[in-house]
């Protein structure tokens, strides 16, 4: 009998997702914290779902071949620790990409259009701020120039969002092949402070590593069109925070809106987010946070669960492995 075990859940409920990506001929284990899963669990479990386990259990994982991480980043994740062992460690990317692409459209929107600014101005005096024909962050969409940073999964389908609004729309990914841009119908920029210099709005569609942690530095920012606007769904790290703070501060960036922070929940001793917080008066409707909602919805809660199952699934029984994200350490498979 194989055995796929979730060490750590989160869902009170019958597992209909995990289940229904299992299929038939392959036992489930449900356990809710790390630290109750029984020795004999680690030892005998074929694959295991879910949250990341601490290091300190690998040693007991003496039959797993996989771990199918139900998310797609994966940056906390020693993937040389897992591959060393022969397990293949497996990310999601089959969940959320609409949801985040929609996210972005939706943080651009708010600010283009001053929705948060004008709800708050009417709740302080509904009759007195009745102005609709002020809107002071607003331009036409379709005259403006829109950038993609990372045109992967989300960051095409963001860049196929904003052609639908008639922009202009420009994007800056190294590992894309010749061509890329022709095939969306899009321009292709060579350097990041090329496109940051063409856009009136950028959006981050970009994993969190050691290249891209603080990407969207001091550097860049200074290189950027004034008025610029920032938008942020893929991993709060790839921003240096304090620079776009600086960059607020001094009238380069317009606004910004981000789903995702260095340090999560919002940390308030963080310059920019205690601005926030404060309300102060230079940055008020120009900054929008939301707390790392954007992939949610309830269709991809249920891809998130079910397709990791079938991650494991595939692979424990027909030996069909996808998404694999340690492979360069994996010297050998179970």
């Amino acid at each position: 009998m194989i055995r796929v075990l979730w060490p750590q859940t989160r869902w009170e409920d019958d597992y209909a997702p995990e289940l229904w990506g299992l299929g038939d001929g392959i036992q489930a284990e449900f356990v809710s914290r790390f630290e109750d899963v029984t020795e004999a669990q680690w030892r005998n479990c074929d694959g295991i779902v879910g949250a990341s386990p601490p290091l300190q259990y690998l040693p007991l994982l003496d039959k797993c071949r996989i771990y199918a991480k139900a998310a797609v980043g994966y940056d906390e994740i020693d993937l040389q620790a897992w591959g060393e062992l022969g397990i293949a460690v497996c990310n999601n990317p089959n969940y959320g990409t609409r949801e985040v692409a929609d996210h972005a459209m939706a943080l651009m929107l708010t600010l283009t259009k001053s929705i948060a600014f004008h709800d708050q101005s009417l709740r302080e005096d509904p009759l007195g701020n009745w102005r609709p024909a002020l809107n002071p962050f607003g331009q036409r969409l379709a005259d403006c120039t829109f950038g993609v940073v990372g045109l992967g999964r989300i960051g095409g389908a963001a860049a196929l969002r904003a052609k639908a609004f008639d922009m202009d729309v420009v994007f800056y990914d190294p590992y894309k092949p010749n061509g890329s841009d022709l095939t969306l119908g899009i321009r292709r920029a060579d350097s990041l402070q090329e496109l940051f210099s063409l856009c009136d709005i950028v959006t981050l569609h970009i994993p969190l590593n050691d290249e891209t942690r603080n990407l969207i530095n001091a550097e860049v920012l200074a290189s950027a069109k004034k008025g610029i606007i920032i938008i942020n769904t893929a991993r709060g790290p790839v921003i240096d925070i304090d620079a776009l703070y600086d960059a607020l501060k001094a009238d380069i960036v317009l606004a910004a809106g981000l789903d995702v922070l260095p340090e999560e929940p919002a940390n308030l001793d963080r310059k920019l987010i205690k601005a926030w917080h404060d309300g102060e008066a230079w940055l008020r409707h120009r900054l929008i946070l939301t707390p790392h909602s954007a992939f949610f919805t309830p269709q991809s809660l249920h891809d998130i669960r079910g397709f990791a199952a079938r991650t494991a699934a595939r692979y424990l029984r027909d030996g069909r492995l996808e998404n694999c994200v340690n492979e360069q350490f994996l010297k050998h498979r179970r």
